[in-house]
C-alpha cells in the first residue's frame, strides 16, 4: 500500500494547526539509523486510509520527494468529533529485522461449530487483536481464528492457533484466551423448564 507524504520544516502546535487548516495531517517517521523526519500527509486521504484494516497492519511504501521507504503505522490521533486526523506516527522497517505488531483477529466458522449448531451457544471474542513478531516480509494483515470445533464450555487459546510461516505470537508467558463458548442463562433456564414439563407429562410406569 502506497502513501504519499511531504517533508515539513516547521513544528509545534501552531504549525500543526496551520497544516490541519490547510487540509493536511502532521506526522513523523522515526526508527532505524536515520534521524526522525517531520512529514505532512493529505488529511482526507489519511482519513479514508485509516478506515482500511490493511493500512493498520501492513508494510506501507511511503514516498517522500520521489524516494520510497517502508514504514509501519505506529500511532495516530483523531479529533473527538470532527472528520480529522490530528497526527500520525510511522516507524521505518528493516527487511532483515523483526518487527513487533498487533494484528487483527478474524473469527470464522462459529456458525458450524457444535457449540452454536447443537446447543445454541454464544461464542464470545475475548481478544480482537494479537501481538506478533516476524520479519516485515512475513507480516500478515490479519490472523484467522477457526471456531469450527469449539464446543460449549470450551475456549480457544493462542496455542491453538495456526500461525503463518515465520510468525510468532507474543504472549508474555501466558497462553491467552481468544474466544469462549457458553449457553446464555436464558437458554439454560428454558431448556430446564422444558425438561421438567416433559417429565411431568410422561405417564407413571404401569399406569395408562
Amino acid at each position: 500500500m502506497k502513501v504519499i507524504a511531504f517533508n515539513r520544516t516547521q513544528q509545534g502546535s501552531g504549525a500543526s494547526r496551520r497544516l490541519r487548516n490547510a487540509g493536511q495531517t502532521p506526522g513523523i517517521i522515526y526508527g532505524g539509523a536515520e534521524a526522525p523526519v517531520l512529514i505532512a500527509l493529505d488529511g482526507n486521504a489519511m482519513w479514508h486510509a485509516l478506515k482500511k484494516e490493511a493500512f493498520h497492519g501492513s508494510i506501507l511504501d511511503m514516498e517522500i520527494d520521489g524516494k520510497t521507504q517502508q514504514v509501519l503505522l505506529r500511532d495516530f490521533q483523531m479529533h473527538a468529533y470532527k472528520q480529522l486526523v490530528l497526527h500520525a506516527d510511522f516507524q521505518r522497517v528493516d527487511a532483515s529485522s523483526k518487527v513487533h505488531k498487533k494484528v487483527p483477529l478474524h473469527f470464522i466458522n462459529a456458525d458450524v461449530s457444535p457449540a452454536v449448531k447443537l446447543h445454541g451457544a454464544t461464542v464470545s471474542h475475548v481478544l480482537a487483536e494479537l501481538e506478533i513478531s516476524c520479519l516485515p516480509a512475513d507480516l500478515p494483515e490479519f490472523i484467522n481464528v477457526d471456531l469450527a470445533n469449539i464446543d460449549v464450555g470450551h475456549s480457544i487459546h493462542v496455542a491453538d492457533l495456526t500461525l503463518p510461516k515465520g510468525v510468532t505470537a507474543i504472549t508474555h508467558g501466558s497462553d491467552l484466551t481468544i474466544a469462549t463458548a457458553s449457553v446464555p442463562a436464558g437458554h439454560v433456564a428454558a431448556a430446564a423448564a422444558s425438561s421438567e414439563a416433559a417429565a411431568e407429562e410422561k405417564p407413571a410406569k404401569g399406569k395408562k
